[in-house]
């Protein structure tokens, strides 16, 4: 497999969803939801929706984040392809460069495919591509990694580039995602399908520029229950989460998942709209029966 269709984003994003994309390309086949719009409220990285996109399971991508700087660079990476592209194979991937676009990323006035490329700038340089985080290497670059050791550019260029080819079939938008899933409340609207992975319960607002509070979570939730479209929601496992959707089938599950844990310890949940068949492999990669087997295996010791 190509690093390009295996990273289809040219962002790194917190608590990338890479491995979710295969579950729900199985997921949209056995519930015959292939063909369909595809909306990501939450799109941050947008993994699954390219991943979707290009191999053709889903119609359209709607990619929406509150984030200004995330949109800038989406918005940039659709409409300005080219201009995108001459800044990343031209900037220097240097110190210098960096406090220049952390400036800019930081003003209150930067926007467009300035904002765009100063987002995309930090992402791929700082630390687990937060944009508010610290460099890769330290101030001083005496880390083990240096600045450009995420910074790709043919690679990158390259992933852009395919966006582009694909802007007749995104749709990018900067909408609060309350408001921005209403639209899917109806359903004559054209066939779609949601998947909403909302910011982290806990530790997302070290993560996240917009994180959320306890309201903001039951808001979100709120929505979803009136969407006539069907959906998937992902969340880290918390109680607090579970709560807000007592009536809807759940699966829990370890991005890292080992299989000599108990699935019940699994770091993520998902929530399910009435009727959708969920698939035998579960989101990590790992299949239901795997799962079953070990937890007798842990109840036979």
């Amino acid at each position: 497999m190509s690093q390009l269709s295996r990273f289809p984003s040219p962002l790194r994003y917190p608590g990338g969803k890479g491995k979710i994309a295969n579950f729900v390309k199985i997921l949209m086949i056995e519930n015959g939801l292939a063909g369909r719009d595809y909306v990501e409220p939450y799109a941050g990285g947008a993994s699954v929706a390219l991943s979707l996109l290009f191999e053709g399971y889903a119609d359209r991508a709607f990619i929406n984040d509150l984030n200004p700087g995330v949109h800038a660079f989406w918005s940039s990476a659709v409409s300005r392809t080219d201009e995108l592209c001459a800044l990343i194979e031209t900037t220097p991937v240097t110190m210098q460069t960096w406090h220049e676009q952390r400036e800019i990323a930081n003003s209150p006035e930067a926007e467009g495919l300035d904002l765009g490329f100063a987002t995309f700038f930090l992402n791929r340089t700082n630390r687990s591509g937060i944009i508010s985080g610290g460099v890769i290497g330290g101030l001083d670059q005496t880390g083990q990694w240096k600045i450009d050791a995420r910074y790709n550019v043919e690679s990158l260029v390259q992933r852009i580039r395919k966006i582009g080819r694909h802007r007749s079939s995104i749709v990018v938008s900067n909408e609060d995602a309350v408001q921005f899933v209403r639209q899917w409340s109806d359903p004559a609207e054209d066939a779609a399908f949601l998947y909403l992975d909302p910011p982290y319960f806990e530790k997302g607002e070290g993560l996240y520029d917009n994180f959320y509070d306890a309201a903001d979570h039951a808001e979100i939730a709120e929505s979803v229950a009136h969407l006539a479209h069907p959906w998937i929601v992902s969340y880290d496992a918390r109680p607090e989460i579970t709560q807000l959707y007592p009536d809807a089938l759940q699966i829990r599950y370890g991005l890292t998942y080992s299989a000599h844990r108990d699935s019940a310890s699994g770091s993520e949940i998902m929530f399910f709209s009435d009727g959708l068949k969920v698939p035998e492999m579960l989101p990590n990669g790992i299949s239901i029966s795997q799962v079953v087997k070990a937890q007798r295996l842990a109840l036979a010791r």
